[in-house]
């Protein structure tokens, strides 16, 4: 039987009053069904599937069952996806509507089913993203986040690595029209644009130009990938101001050329779901009291400091205006020479120690900001865990193969390195990985980050074996397909 494929959309943006709504967010599904097998890829404008944000942890279930009594997709045929665009404020409609308005989605694509052709490939993209963790001369990790400051420039030693790889599915009718774009890309959607409102963020204003560019009604949807530790290039940019329309309009064109170089044909369906269980981590207690003893010694050097800010800013800006002669003329320095007084060299080495103990002193502040943060995500971890009572999380890892291409799922934020590692290992060349899909628990670092101080393991649930269990059945479910 000929493949069949068929694509709708649902608006799920908030309508509640007051909320400025800077773009629309939607539910996108594409169902595809060759005849023994059937699948249901939505992708949601959302922050998370449960455990995080407006989409409450009884939702997919919720959706999969009338899915499945309905529709006669089996459950552990149907991939949810979010974006994992963030929010200021509630970004999504209604919990009962969010399922009603997803299922209809879902429904309107199988009535909308045509015979298609599918192909699948790789784009490019590396000028938008940046890891945020970057590598410090003493071996720790140092995350860009906002809500600390970054570290000091000598004391970075490099950066980890990036993903740039678009992974793209291209769905066309049999008579060559465009039906569907999936594109596969790790992010972090954090700059939104300047109202700061509801926002699909730039994988929105990517899909509009790749629609916009298709035409025939095409529909683009767009799958969140491995990217727990990317972050926008210009996230912390002070210069410019914060709109993601110009990252969007990068990908979208990016997505385009590679989609113009693929080419489709017959395609076969296959799917494997299974549910394992990951530990919980148990070190969360040690690991505040590590932050509290490191706390501890840098209160104990903030001492002995006589200027404040009112003194220290001009004399600053003095002696780097001219560490030399700071303190006058060159003349008044060379005049103190020939007579032999240093009245000025002594009130300049006096200065510069005043100098040089506000300086640390700053740096010992941004230091206990990023302390206390990492302590107050600790211990929100620490009674997440404490509440759940088991020592284990559940967690679904799928695997959709559609003709060459196959997506590997994972509930939570996978690391880039992850990602990376599991399309190096597939033995299917156009692999993606869709993190952030049935389900979230939050961060899922490699097993070698434990212990470096990112921010990806202080927000963390999972213990670091996670990383050998998830990736043995990913490469279990990907053998069976």
């Amino acid at each position: 039987m000929q493949l069949r494929a068929g694509v709708a959309k649902s608006d799920i943006t908030t309508s509640r009053d007051g909320v400025v709504i800077s773009d629309r967010l939607y539910a996108k599904a594409l169902v595809l069904d060759d005849g023994n097998t059937r699948v249901a890829i939505v992708a949601m404008d959302a922050l998370a599937i449960g455990g995080l944000g407006d989409i409450k942890d009884d939702f997919l279930p919720k959706l999969r069952e009338r899915i499945q009594q309905e529709l006669h997709i089996p459950g552990g045929n149907v991939m949810v996806n979010a974006s994992h665009t963030h929010p200021q404020g509630r970004l999504l409609c209604e919990d009962d509507e969010q399922v009603q308005r997803t299922f209809e989605a879902v429904r309107r694509a199988m009535d909308n089913m045509t015979e298609v052709k599918v192909g699948s490939g790789f784009g490019h993209e590396d000028r938008i993203t940046v890891n945020r963790n970057l590598r410090m001369n003493d071996g720790k990790h140092w995350s860009i986040r906002y809500a600390h400051p970054c570290p000091r420039d000598e004391d970075v030693a490099g950066i980890g690595p990036i993903d740039p790889a678009i992974g793209v599915l291209r769905i066309d009718r049999t008579d060559g029209r465009p039906l569907a774009v999936v594109y596969n890309f790790a992010c972090h959607l954090l700059i939104g644009v300047p109202e700061r409102g509801v926002t699909a963020n730039f994988p929105g204003f990517a899909s509009k130009v790749i629609e916009d560019n298709m035409g025939d009604g095409a529909m683009a949807l767009f799958l969140q990938g491995a990217g727990g530790d990317l972050l926008e290039l210009y996230f912390k940019d002070v210069n410019r101001p914060r709109n993601c329309e110009p990252l969007g309009t990068m990908l979208g064109l990016s997505t385009l050329e590679a989609v113009r170089n693929i080419r489709t044909k017959d395609a076969q369906l296959s799917v494997c779901s299974e549910t394992i269980r990951l530990p919980r981590r148990t070190d969360i207690a040690e690991r505040i009291e590590e932050r509290l003893r490191e706390q501890t010694e840098l209160l104990a050097a903030m001492r002995s400091t006589c200027l404040n800010f009112k003194t220290f800013l001009p004399l600053y800006l003095k002696y780097a205006l001219d560490p030399q002669y700071p303190a006058d003329y060159s003349y008044r320095y060379m005049q103190e020479e020939a007579i032999g007084a240093n009245e000025l060299t002594t009130m300049d080495a006096h200065n510069r120690h005043n100098l040089d103990r506000y300086v640390k002193n700053i740096e010992a502040m941004e230091k206990l900001i990023r302390i206390q943060e990492d302590i107050a995500t600790l211990k929100v971890h620490q009674e997440l865990n404490r509440e759940a009572g088991e020592p284990d999380i559940p967690a679904e890892v799928q695997a959709i193969k559609i003709g060459d291409c196959v997506l590997l799922t994972a509930p939570a934020e996978l690391l880039v390195e992850i990602g990376l590692k599991l399309k190096q290992a597939s033995p299917y060349e156009h692999t993606f990985i869709a993190a952030f899909s049935n389900g979230y628990m939050h961060y899922a670092a490699p097993a070698e980050h434990y212990g470096k101080g990112g921010y990806e393991v202080t927000e963390c649930l999972l213990a670091p074996e996670w990383q050998q269990a998830y990736e043995e059945k990913a490469g279990e479910l990907i053998g069976r397909l």
